[in-house]
């Protein structure tokens, strides 16, 4: 691994050592459950929701003893909700018919359930049952692409694979972490704290952002 690279998982590290899922759960089910409604909507929102849905709802068979207009109206203030409530129940009834009710623990086996992405295997995998693992979402995405990790037109695809030959292994699922706290409450889309970053040094984006403000200030 280069400096550079050290440089940076050191540096987001002090920043934001206990950096965790903020999507609150308590099994692998409800983790299941809530990364699939965070999809386009924020961790904020998916846990207001998910407070009083999983006293409703505890196991698989819960979700599907209601109707889908039920369901519904109780994650309605979700985006794409009747879609991610169509999703839930053919995930429920899969993992019934298939896994004995339960979340499989393989990457292979999740990404074949409904509404499961890569993204949501990959948060699945490492949060619930510790396999290595780096899910880009559009934090880590703008992240990486800002500070030169991985190109400006990669692909989540190619963003992901970039990152895993970068990071070491052990610390793929932390990084993962640390990034989307980096990009969440430091490194912003609108407004990121160029002018105070510990990264400006390195960052490519953060240079030209702090140019460009010279530039307006002067003229």
């Amino acid at each position: 691994m280069n400096q550079k690279v050290r440089h940076i998982l050191d540096t987001i590290g002090e920043m934001f050592p206990d950096a965790h899922c903020e999507l609150n759960h308590s099994n692998p089910f409800e983790l299941t459950i809530a990364v699939l409604l965070s999809a386009q909507c924020t961790d904020e929102t998916v846990n207001k929701v998910t407070q009083t849905l999983f006293q409703k709802y505890k196991t698989p068979e819960d979700y599907l003893a209601v109707p889908l207009e039920e369901l519904e109206q109780d994650i309605r203030r979700i985006g794409l909700y009747r879609n991610k409530a169509k999703n839930i129940q053919k995930l429920c009834q899969l993992i019934l018919e298939r896994y004995d009710g339960q979340i499989p623990t393989t990457h292979e086996q999740l990404v074949e359930l409904p509404g499961v992405g890569r993204k949501t295997a990959n948060v699945v995998v490492s949060n619930a049952f510790g396999v290595p693992a780096i899910a880009v979402d559009t934090h880590v995405e703008r992240v990486s692409k800002r500070l030169g990790l991985a190109g400006k037109d990669d692909s989540v695809l190619e963003v992901e694979k970039k990152l895993m030959r970068k990071v070491p292994r052990e610390e793929w699922t932390l990084t993962h972490h640390r990034l989307i706290f980096f990009g969440r409450y430091h490194c912003k889309a609108q407004s990121p704290k160029c002018d105070i970053c510990p990264l400006l040094d390195i960052c490519p984006e953060g240079k030209k952002r702090m140019k460009i403000k010279k530039v307006s200030k002067t003229s």
